[in-house]
């Protein structure tokens, strides 16, 4: 109990340290956001135009690669922001997750037209050759076609037409997402396993953390940003 007070005494301090975002904060995620995708967006182009190597002897399957990696990351750091939120008392930090979300589907969107635009030229031939040659490009396809109606439904507007029940029950498609992304990171790579096991255990401790908060125990922890029961039945507009 005086572990648990203890705990409590730092969240307590840390959410009246953080009830504001400095003004600089969200610009500067936002810069972060876009530096990955600019990076390899350039390095891509002076690799194809120039015949740099900056990204390797095969530079558009690295950029499939790097791509998808970083849209694992910034769906993980979407999940994130709940957790951080009801542990810090730090509310401001909803703001960040439709932003994030949403660059979740621009990493998956350029992920996908790197291979079906640059690797596969767009023949129809050859990517149903190559998804009967690798199935895990169909699992990812699924992810990603999952993704849409996340990105679609991600505004404000959309939260008020669905109802906050219908809009949080599409947007729990998030966890099949997440399991689709890593199956097919996974397969994809079949030998080096050591960074899908680090995303896996990442998005398995996500979970963990729902499943907690669903039992009784956990919704009985009050938490310092936790949602109370009447604002549970209203949802945020941004992706969870």
């Amino acid at each position: 109990m005086k572990a648990l007070a203890g705990v409590r005494r730092v969240l307590a301090a840390a959410q009246r340290r953080g009830r504001r975002a400095p003004r600089w904060l969200y610009p500067a995620v936002f810069a972060a956001c876009c530096a990955p995708l600019l990076y390899v967006a350039v390095v891509l182009a002076s690799d194809l135009a120039r015949g740099t190597r900056y990204l390797g002897s095969n530079p558009i399957r690295e950029a499939e690669h790097f791509t998808g990696e970083w849209t694992l990351r910034f769906l993980m750091f979407t999940l994130g922001v709940t957790p951080a939120r009801e542990l810090t008392g730090w509310n401001w930090l909803i703001r960040y997750r439709r932003t994030l979300g949403v660059f979740t589907f621009f990493y998956a969107m350029f992920h996908w037209s790197t291979y079906l635009g640059l690797d596969m030229m767009l023949d129809l031939g050859d990517i149903i050759h190559d998804i009967k040659k690798h199935p895990y490009i169909m699992v990812g396809m699924a992810a990603f076609l999952l993704l849409v109606p996340l990105a679609v439904t991600s505004t404000r507007g959309w939260v008020k037409r669905l109802g906050g029940r219908r809009w949080n029950e599409l947007h729990s498609l998030v966890w099949p997402i997440a399991a689709f992304g890593l199956i097919h990171f996974a397969w994809g790579l079949k030998k080096d396993m050591d960074d899908p096991i680090v995303f896996a255990s990442i998005f398995a401790g996500l979970f963990a953390y729902r499943i907690w908060r669903w039992t009784p125990f956990g919704r009985r922890v009050a938490l310092p940003g936790a949602p109370t029961a009447a604002a549970r039945s209203e949802v945020a507009s941004s992706p969870a």
